[in-house]
C-alpha cells in the first residue's frame, strides 16, 4: 500500500475541504458550515453543505457525500493515486516512496496504537489503586478530578523501573514495541530497558481521532526534574504537529466554543473543566506553522492566551511573527494576556471561570498587538526615529503574503502613523475633514496656554495671506471630497446595473479603500450577493440590498444626475463601454484616495512648518485633486468623472 492511512489522514488534515470544494463551488458561510450550489446536480437553492471541522461535504438534494479525495476524483475524473498526488503537491507533502515494506510498517504502527492504549489503561488503573493515593491527592488539590476531567483519562506511573514493562509483557507486547512507542528507555550500554515514566501523574496525549499516541508526565517530587516529561518522537508522535485536546476541541468549536491555545496540558484541562471546551496546547514546543494550520481549520481567529510575564510576552511575539506572513482574508489571531504571575489553571482556581472569560473577552487582534510592540516604549521624538519606526511597521505589513490583507494592514498603519505624528485623522463617514489653523509655536518643553493659544490662532486666521486663504477655502470646499464619494457611488451603481462586474471585478471591488460607512456596507452586501452561489440579475441584486436594509442608499445613488450621465453606469450600455469606464474610474478613484493621503501629509507639514513651500505643496494637492487629469486623461465618455 503506497498511501498509508496515516499519510491520508495527514493529507486531509493539511488541506481544507472548503479550499478544494471552493475551486468548483461558490461557498458562503452559514453558521459553522459553508453552503453552495451542488456541483453534482442542477439546483437553484443551495443544498450542498461543507463541514470544515469534520472534513466532509454532503448534498441534501442528491445525497452526494465524501471528503477532499472523493470530491476531486468525482469532479475531475482522476484516479485515486492521481488525486492523492495532486492534493499532496498542493499541500507541499512529499509523496511516500513506493516501498514493498510500507504495508508491514503500517501494520507496526497500527500495533503501536494498541500498545499505547494498553499503557493508558494501565496508568488509569494505577491512579485508582493503592500506589496512586499521593497522585490522586495532588490532582484533587488542583481541582483536576471529577466528570469534567474524566475524558482526559489521567493516570499515574508508579515509582518503579519495570512496572509498565512487566504489565505489557504480560499482555504479549515485545520490548521492541515498547521502545518504539517511547514507553521504555534503552540504555546505550546495553543494559536492560526500563520504564520512561516513573513517579509521575500521567496525561495521555491523543490525536485528532482520539487515539493515544504519546504521554505526558508531571513529577510528584518537588525536587524532581524535569517537572514535565513528554514522550519522545515516535512513528505515532511528532510534537510539532500535535495539539493537546485537538479532537475534543474540534467538536466543541463546532458547537460554538472559542478556540483558545494555552501553554500546557494542565491549563487545557482546567479550561475544559471550567467550561472552555475549545482549549488546546502545544506539547513541549513553541507554536509551529502546522499548529496554526490545524487551528485555522477549526476557527478563523483562534485566541492565543499567554502569561503576563516577560516569557509570556516573548512567546506571544514569536507566535505573531510566525503567523504574520500566513494571514489570509478572514484568517488571523487574537491575543489574550493573563495577569502577571498567573496561568489559566491558577486564575480559574483563584477567581473562577468568570475571570478567565474576562481575559478572553479582552483579546486583541494581531494588528493591534504588532502596532503596540513597535510603538510603545520607543522614543519617537526625532524625525529619524519616526522614519525608522515607520519603516519597521510597514516592513512588517509587507511580510504578509496575501495582497488584500497586506494592503489593509498598510492602510491601517498609514492612518495610525498620521494620527501618531500629528496629522489629521481620516474622516470616518465620507464627510468633510475639518481644517484647523496651526497652533502657535511654543518653546521646547513649554506648557500650553489655552487662552493665549486661542487668541493667537484667531490672529493667525485673520493675518493669513490671500493665497493661503484661497488654498484653505479650496480644501474646505466639498468638490474634492464629493468627487471621490460620487466616483465611488458610480462604481457601485455600475455593479448594480451590470451584474457581470460582480464576478469579473470581485477582487478589485473587495480591495477598494472605503471610508464612508454606508457605502462600505453597500459594498459588503454586494460581495455577499456575489458569494451566494446564485446567478443574480440587476433586480435580484436590488432585492437583496432592500432585504438587507440598503434600499434607500442605492435609490439615492440612482437619482443623482451626475451618476446617471456616466455611460458606464447606464443599464443599456455595451459591455465594452462598461469595462472601459469601470477601469478608468477605478484608476481615478485610487488616485483620489492617494491624493487625500497626500493632502493630510501636506496639511500636517504646513501645520508644523508654515512656509511658502508647504503652502504651495498643499495648493498643488488641492488642484490635482479637483482636476480630472489628476491621475490620467480618461476616455471621452468618462469626462464626467
Amino acid at each position: 500500500m503506497r498511501f498509508s492511512p496515516r499519510f491520508l489522514d495527514e493529507l486531509r488534515d493539511r488541506v481544507r475541504v472548503t479550499e478544494v470544494v471552493g475551486r468548483k463551488v461558490r461557498l458562503i458561510r452559514r453558521g459553522h458550515n459553508h453552503v453552495g450550489l451542488c456541483p453534482f446536480h442542477n439546483e437553484k437553492t443551495p443544498s450542498f453543505s461543507i463541514n470544515e471541522q469534520k472534513g466532509f461535504y454532503h448534498c441534501f438534494g442528491c445525497g452526494a457525500h465524501g471528503d477532499i479525495i472523493t470530491f476531486v476524483m468525482e469532479t475531475e475524473g482522476l484516479t485515486f493515486p492521481e488525486t492523492v498526488e495532486q492534493l499532496a503537491n498542493q499541500a507541499g507533502m512529499p509523496l511516500p516512496a513506493r516501498d514493498a515494506h510500507e504495508e508491514e510498517r503500517e501494520k507496526t504502527r497500527r500495533s503501536l496504537y494498541d500498545v499505547m492504549e494498553l499503557a493508558a489503561v494501565f496508568f488509569e488503573s494505577e491512579l485508582q489503586g493503592a500506589r496512586g493515593k499521593k497522585a490522586l491527592a495532588y490532582l484533587e488539590g488542583r481541582a483536576l478530578t471529577g466528570s469534567g476531567v474524566a475524558p482526559f483519562r489521567l493516570g499515574f506511573a508508579p515509582e518503579s523501573r519495570s512496572a509498565l514493562k512487566e504489565h505489557l509483557t504480560g499482555k504479549g507486547v515485545s520490548l521492541d514495541e515498547m521502545i518504539e512507542a517511547g514507553l521504555l528507555i534503552a540504555p546505550d550500554d546495553g543494559s536492560p530497558p526500563y520504564d520512561r515514566f516513573r513517579g509521575r501523574v500521567i496525561f495521555p496525549i491523543a490525536d485528532g481521532r482520539g487515539r493515544i499516541i504519546a504521554l505526558g508526565g508531571r513529577t510528584l517530587d518537588p525536587e524532581g526534574t524535569p517537572k514535565y516529561l513528554n514522550s519522545p518522537e515516535t512513528p505515532l508522535f511528532r510534537k510539532s504537529a500535535v495539539l493537546f485536546n485537538l479532537g475534543q476541541a474540534r467538536k466543541a468549536v463546532g458547537q460554538g466554543a472559542l478556540l483558545v491555545a494555552v501553554e500546557g496540558y494542565v491549563d487545557v484541562i482546567a479550561m475544559v473543566a471550567a467550561g472552555f471546551g475549545g482549549a488546546v496546547a502545544p506539547l513541549g514546543t513553541a507554536l509551529t506553522e502546522e499548529h496554526l494550520g490545524m487551528m485555522w481549520r477549526m476557527a478563523p481567529e483562534p485566541i492565543l492566551c499567554f502569561d503576563g510575564d516577560a516569557a509570556g510576552q516573548k512567546a506571544a511575539f514569536r507566535s505573531l511573527d510566525l503567523a504574520l506572513p500566513l494571514l489570509e482574508p478572514g484568517q488571523s489571531l487574537r491575543f489574550a494576556v493573563l495577569p502577571e504571575g498567573e496561568d489559566p489553571d491558577d486564575l480559574i482556581r483563584a477567581k473562577g471561570a468568570g475571570a478567565m472569560q474576562s481575559v478572553l473577552a479582552e483579546a486583541q487582534p494581531l494588528s493591534d498587538v504588532l502596532w503596540r510592540r513597535e510603538s510603545e516604549g520607543h522614543d519617537l521624538t526625532t524625525p529619524e526615529r519616526r522614519a525608522g519606526f515607520e519603516g519597521r511597521i510597514m516592513g512588517f505589513a509587507n511580510q504578509i503574503a496575501d495582497p488584500k490583507v497586506r494592503e489593509h494592514y498598510r492602510r491601517l498603519y498609514q492612518e495610525r502613523i498620521r494620527e501618531l505624528f500629528g496629522g489629521a485623522p481620516a474622516a470616518k463617514s465620507g464627510g468633510l475633514r475639518e481644517w484647523r489653523p496651526p497652533m502657535p509655536r511654543r518653546k521646547w518643553g513649554e506648557a500650553p496656554n489655552p487662552a493665549r493659544d486661542h487668541r493667537e490662532s484667531r490672529a493667525f486666521s485673520g493675518q493669513a495671506s490671500d493665497a493661503l486663504k484661497r488654498s484653505l477655502a479650496a480644501r474646505a470646499s466639498s468638490h474634492a471630497v464629493i468627487s471621490s464619494v460620487r466616483l465611488l457611488e458610480a462604481l457601485l451603481l455600475a455593479v448594480l446595473n451590470h451584474p457581470f462586474l460582480l464576478e469579473a471585478e470581485v477582487e478589485t471591488l473587495s480591495a477598494l479603500a472605503i471610508e464612508d460607512a454606508q457605502l462600505d456596507k453597500l459594498r459588503s452586501e454586494l460581495l455577499h450577493a456575489a458569494s451566494s452561489g446564485q446567478t443574480l440579475d440587476s433586480q435580484g441584486i436590488r432585492d437583496h440590498l432592500t432585504d438587507r436594509g440598503m434600499g434607500a442608499v442605492y435609490q439615492v445613488m440612482e437619482q443623482r444626475p451626475l451618476l446617471r450621465g456616466m455611460p458606464f453606469t447606464q443599464a443599456g450600455s455595451a459591455m465594452a463601454t462598461v469595462r472601459e469606464g469601470w477601469a478608468h474610474a477605478i484608476r481615478r478613484y485610487r488616485k483620489l484616495t492617494d491624493l487625500e493621503d497626500e493632502r493630510i501629509s501636506a496639511a500636517a507639514a504646513m501645520k508644523s512648518d508654515d512656509t511658502e513651500e508647504s503652502r504651495l505643496r498643499l495648493d498643488e494637492v488641492d488642484k490635482a485633486q479637483k482636476s480630472p487629469e489628476g491621475s490620467e486623461a480618461g476616455p471621452p465618455d468618462s469626462s464626467a468623472i
